[in-house]
C-alpha cells in the first residue's frame, strides 16, 4: 500500500507542472541527476588513490569532466550545503553552523532545486541534501527546505534501526560526531544508502514514463559519514586492516603551525592507538566502496531506462575529510584534505573524459546547472558558471577558490562581529587556493598565517608563511585573498535577517 500511494503521488506530480512557470520552449530540456556523498574526501580511484576500489565513480569520471581542484566554501555539513544549494557564500547566507537553514536568514532566495521546480521541472529528493543530524535524523526530513522539493523520500536501514548497539565508538553513546564504525553482516539493500538507491531506481522508472516533464532528482547518500557502517562482505574485505596506512611524523608536521590550524582536533581522538587508526581507515574506505556501489546502481538505472543522453549528472561531496593527516580526523580544518572535494559533471554535448585543473568551488554549481538547463537564476549568485570548463577543461575561469571556517574557545560567548577575533571569543579563518599555492589567514593574520607550495609540497607539511624568501608571495596572496573575500559578502544593505538565538558574523565587507 505504501508503494502504491507513493506511485499515485508521484504520477500526479509528474503530470502537473506549474502552468504559469513552464517554459514555452518546445525542445525538452535536460534532466538533472544530482548525487552527493557525505563527508567524502578524494579517496577515489579516479583521483589517483592507489587503494580505493571505486569502479562506478571511476567510470562516471570517464563520461564527463573531473574537476581536479574543487573546494567547499565551509568544511562543515550545514554551512557547505546551504552555500552550495543557494549559490552564495556562507558570509551571504549567514549560515556558519549546523542546525541552521537559509530560510532563517534569506527567506526569499530561491534554492537551486527550487529554481528548477519553478521552471517546470519535477524536483525530488532522496536522503540528505540539506543538513541532517547523522545518524539520528536518518528516516526524517532533517533540516530540509520544503520549498525545494515536490517529493521527499527518507528511508532508514539497519545501520540506523538495528545495528547501533553493535557499533564501536570512541565516545560511548555517540556516533555522528565521534569516530565510530561497524562491519555489518547485512547486505547492501538492507542499509540506508542501499534503500536510497532502490528508491532512486523506482523514481527514475516513473520519470522515464513521463516524457513531457524533465526532472531534477537529488540523491544524498549518507556514507561515508560516521558511523562508518557498511556490509562486511565484500567491502571491508577490500581493505585488509594490516595494510591500512597510519600517518607518520605528526609532531614534526605540527611544529610550524599556528594553534588555530589544529582547532578541529577532538579530545576523544587522543584515545586512538595505531590499531584503532587502521580499523578507522579500513571502515572509512569500506564505506566509500559501499557508497560507490549504490552510485553505480543509480547510474545503471539511468542508462537502462534510456535517460542518460538527456541527463546532466553531478557527483560531489559536501566537504573533504581527514584520516590522520596533520594529526587531525574528520573535518573543520582549512587544510587540503578538509577543504577539497571530488566533483564530477557529465553533461550532454560536453567533454568526455576531461580533467579541469583550475580551482573551482561548490558555489559554482548553481550557475552552472541553471545555464545548462536554461533555467532562470537569481542575479545575486556568487559563483561562476563551469560551462566553459565543461566545453574546454583547459579554461582557467576564476582561477582560485576560497574556503572559510570559524574558530572559538570553549567559553562559547557570542559577542561576535566579523573581525573581533583579537577582542572577542570567535573569529574566522580564510584560505585561498590557487593552482600552486594555499594561503591561509587566521583572524586576518593576527592568530597566524600558513603558506604551502603545492608544486613542491602537496601534503602541506612545510609552512612557508614566515620564510623571508616568500614574503612577496605572502603579500601578493594576502591581497588576492582580500579582493576575493569582497565577493563572498552580500552587497551593502542586503545583510540577511537573522533569527534570535542564531549566531552569525556581522556581514560587512573586509
Amino acid at each position: 500500500m505504501r508503494r502504491l500511494a507513493r506511485w499515485s503521488s508521484l504520477v500526479a506530480l509528474l503530470l502537473v507542472a506549474p502552468s504559469t512557470l513552464r517554459s514555452a520552449e518546445s525542445t525538452r530540456r535536460p534532466n538533472v541527476l544530482f548525487m552527493i556523498a557525505d563527508d567524502l574526501n578524494n579517496f577515489l580511484g579516479c583521483y589517483g588513490d592507489p587503494r580505493a576500489k571505486t569502479p562506478n565513480l571511476d567510470k562516471l569520471a570517464a563520461r564527463g569532466v573531473r574537476f581536479e581542484r574543487a573546494y567547499c566554501a565551509f568544511p562543515l555539513c550545514g554551512p557547505s550545503r546551504n552555500s552550495m544549494l543557494t549559490g552564495l557564500y556562507p558570509n551571504s547566507t549567514g549560515i556558519t553552523a549546523n542546525q541552521q537553514v537559509f530560510r532563517q536568514t534569506i527567506p526569499e532566495h530561491p534554492s537551486l532545486p527550487q529554481a528548477f521546480r519553478s521552471a517546470g521541472y519535477f524536483a525530488g529528493r532522496i536522503g540528505k541534501l540539506y543538513h541532517y543530524n547523522v545518524p539520528m535524523s536518518i528516516g526524517t526530513n532533517g533540516h530540509d527546505d520544503p520549498a525545494s522539493w515536490e517529493l521527499e523520500l527518507n528511508p532508514a536501514g539497519v545501520d540506523r534501526m538495528e545495528e547501533e548497539p553493535n557499533i564501536f565508538t570512541l565516545t560511548p553513546g555517540q556516533f555522528g560526531g565521534a569516530l565510530s564504525w561497524y562491519a555489518s553482516p547485512k547486505s547492501d539493500r538492507h542499509h540506508t544508502d542501499g534503500l536510497m538507491a532502490s528508491d532512486a531506481e523506482w523514481v527514475l522508472e516513473r520519470c522515464a514514463k513521463q516524457k513531457d516533464r524533465p526532472f531534477f532528482l537529488a540523491v544524498g547518500f549518507f556514507r561515508p559519514h560516521t558511523p562508518y557502517v557498511a556490509p562486511k562482505d565484500p567491502y571491508f574485505g577490500y581493505y585488509p586492516e594490516s595494510e591500512m596506512p597510519v600517518v607518520q611524523g605528526v609532531q614534526e608536521d605540527q611544529a610550524d603551525l599556528p594553534p588555530a590550524a589544529l582547532g578541529s582536533h577532538k579530545r576523544d581522538q587522543d584515545k586512538l592507538t595505531d590499531d584503532l587508526r587502521r580499523q578507522c581507515v579500513q571502515a572509512y574506505y569500506a564505506s566509500i566502496s559501499f557508497m560507490d556501489a549504490q552510485v553505480g546502481r543509480v547510474v545503471d538505472a539511468l542508462d537502462r531506462l534510456g535517460l542518460a543522453d538527456d541527463t546532466i549528472i553531478v557527483f560531489t561531496s559536501d566537504h573533504g575529510y581527514h584520516m590522520g593527516e596533520h594529526g587531525l580526523w574528520q573535518k573543520m580544518s582549512l587544510f587540503e584534505e578538509s577543504a577539497r572535494v571530488p566533483l564530477l559533471i557529465v553533461a550532454p554535448g560536453m567533454t568526455r573524459g576531461g580533467v579541469a585543473k583550475s580551482p573551482v568551488s561548490l558555489v559554482d554549481l548553481y550557475p552552472t546547472l541553471t545555464e545548462l538547463g536554461n533555467v532562470a537564476a537569481p542575479k545575486n549568485l556568487q559563483g561562476q558558471s563551469l560551462v566553459p570548463m565543461l566545453k574546454d577543461p583547459a579554461t582557467v575561469g576564476r582561477g582560485y577558490a576560497i574556503t572559510q571556517v570559524v574558530r572559538g574557545d570553549s567559553a562559547g560567548r557570542v559577542t561576535v562581529t566579523r573581525d573581533v577575533g583579537s577582542e572577542g571569543m570567535r573569529y574566522f579563518g580564510y584560505t585561498l587556493r590557487t593552482p600552486r599555492w594555499r594561503y591561509t589567514e587566521w583572524d586576518e593574520g593576527r592568530k597566524g598565517r600558513e603558506l604551502y607550495d603545492h608544486d613542491a609540497d602537496p601534503r602541506e607539511l612545510k609552512n612557508l608563511a614566515e620564510d623571508a624568501a616568500q614574503a612577496s608571495i605572502v603579500t601578493e596572496l594576502s591581497q588576492q585573498l582580500r579582493a576575493g573575500l569582497k565577493g563572498t559578502f552580500p552587497p551593502s544593505g542586503e545583510t540577511p535577517v537573522v533569527q534570535p538565538g542564531v549566531w552569525h558574523p556581522k556581514l560587512t565587507g573586509p
